[in-house]
């Protein structure tokens, strides 16, 4: 099984994701995580949709961090780099980095703690072909800790 050491996405800031300046709202960095994150997954072979209808499988936010050192601006097209931080039974951590396309300037950097639940909200064990997957993702230390 092939192993991935991170996943890059590619999105250009729209006019919606700004204030008046021209400048991305600090909760639009969140939903570029979410697109960092299924499109990682998506590069593993794993479906968000088809873990929910096929092992009632959920992946429930538990914990968001982001450290914001650049703006990004209206039109400029961002860089979310997506890593596997740590896989365990119940839970996944996925780091971020955000980066300027054209000069890769660091925007900002985050991580995200799942819990792996089922449609009913309780915590469940991650199905073990989704761990056997994720296991060969080559784990990333946290750039939320490495005092960036």
């Amino acid at each position: 099984m092939q192993t991935i050491d991170h996943h890059d996405t590619t999105v250009r800031v729209r006019y919606a994701e700004t204030d008046q300046m021209g400048v991305v709202y600090h909760a639009n960095y969140l939903i570029w995580f979410e697109v960092g994150r299924v499109e990682l997954m998506r590069a593993l072979g794993i479906e968000y949709k088809r873990m929910e209808i096929e092992d009632d499988c959920h992946i429930v936010v538990a914990d968001v961090r982001c450290r914001y050192h650049s703006p990004a601006l209206y039109d400029e097209v961002i860089r979310v780099r997506t890593r596997i931080a740590e896989s365990r039974n119940r839970t996944i951590r996925f780091s971020y980095e955000v980066f300027r396309d054209s000069d890769r300037e660091l925007l900002a950097v985050g991580e995200t703690l799942h819990v792996i639940c089922g449609s009913n909200g309780k915590p469940k064990l991650l199905p073990e072909k989704y761990r056997a997957i994720l296991g060969t993702a080559s784990p990333a230390p946290s750039p939320m800790r490495s005092g960036s």
